[in-house]
């Protein structure tokens, strides 16, 4: 039997807004790929960081999708008292990626780069103009 849209629709609702604040405990972490059952393997924003292997909770289960190199909310505290391989969970998944961006607590390592450099140092494109003329008579 399927889960009721109530519950697709509130989870939905739940991650489509940033948090005001983080909790004590709580980062931004980008996904870097799919363990399997649940688990991802995601990176945090400190350089040098190892990867925390998380896992997703049941409510988002089948609901929403995570991709590789997205981005999602972690509680690292969650299964501190647990023995396992653990090392937190995901609380929430980031879906509204501007929105998320203006926040005061989004890491400075995730800002987004522009998909095409800045070449303003070299000189300027040729596209769209006449070819160079030749000063010199050919002699005809």
């Amino acid at each position: 039997m399927a889960r009721p849209k109530r519950n697709l629709l509130a989870t939905a609702q739940e991650t489509s807004s940033p948090p005001a604040s983080l909790a004590q405990g709580q980062e931004i972490a980008r996904v870097r790929k799919a363990e399997g059952k649940n688990l991802y393997s995601v990176g945090l924003p400190s350089a040098g960081a190892k990867p925390l292997l998380v896992e997703l909770p049941s409510r988002f289960r089948s609901q929403i999708w995570i991709k590789r190199g997205g981005y999602v909310l972690v509680d690292t505290n969650a299964f501190v008292d647990r023995d396992n391989k653990l090392d937190g969970e995901i609380v929430n998944v980031v879906r509204d990626e501007k929105l998320w961006r203006k926040q005061a607590y989004w890491p400075a390592e995730f800002v987004k780069k522009p998909a095409y450099p800045d070449d303003s140092d070299e000189e300027e494109s040729n596209v769209g103009q006449m070819p160079p003329s030749d000063d010199s008579d050919s002699g005809i």
